[in-house]
């Protein structure tokens, strides 16, 4: 279940939310695609930071990227296509194709500059997935 900000959110910026079964068109159709995964709203109060940040973010980059949202059943099934390790996170893509992440909340200039840098690099494979630091999983080798 996505928070009730960003269900009024994707309502006034009428934002498309996205599952496994329709992502792919989705992205077929849009050039440059930010999709935000929200994660447990509940957990993490980024969420909602991220939420009301993403449109100004949008806004811009004056329409150059096109927002979605992926819906809360399908986050864990396709953070693993985007190989993430944090939430909230939005994930750049060209074409359908991966070009980074900026994962939970961040000082706006620092969005500019993230965004700008992900959004000047070729498409490429999502990096290898690695453990949170701090996490026992990180320290096992």
């Amino acid at each position: 279940m996505l928070s009730p900000l960003l269900e009024s959110i994707i309502e006034r910026e009428k934002i498309p939310v996205l599952d496994e079964h329709n992502v792919d068109e989705f992205l077929t159709g849009n050039k440059e695609v930010a999709l935000f995964f929200s994660g447990d709203h509940d957990r993490l109060v980024e969420a909602d930071d991220v939420a009301v940040i993403l449109p100004e973010l949008i806004k811009a980059f004056k329409g150059r990227i096109t927002p979605a949202v992926v819906a809360h059943e399908s986050q864990r099934k396709l953070q693993q296509r985007y190989l993430f390790n944090a939430f909230p996170t939005i994930v750049f893509l060209r074409d359908g194709e991966y070009l980074g992440v900026i994962s939970r909340v961040l000082d706006w200039g620092e969005y500019l500059v993230e965004t700008s840098q992900i959004l000047s690099k070729e498409a490429t494979k999502p990096p290898p997935f690695k453990f949170p630091e701090g996490c026992e999983a990180a320290n096992a080798k």
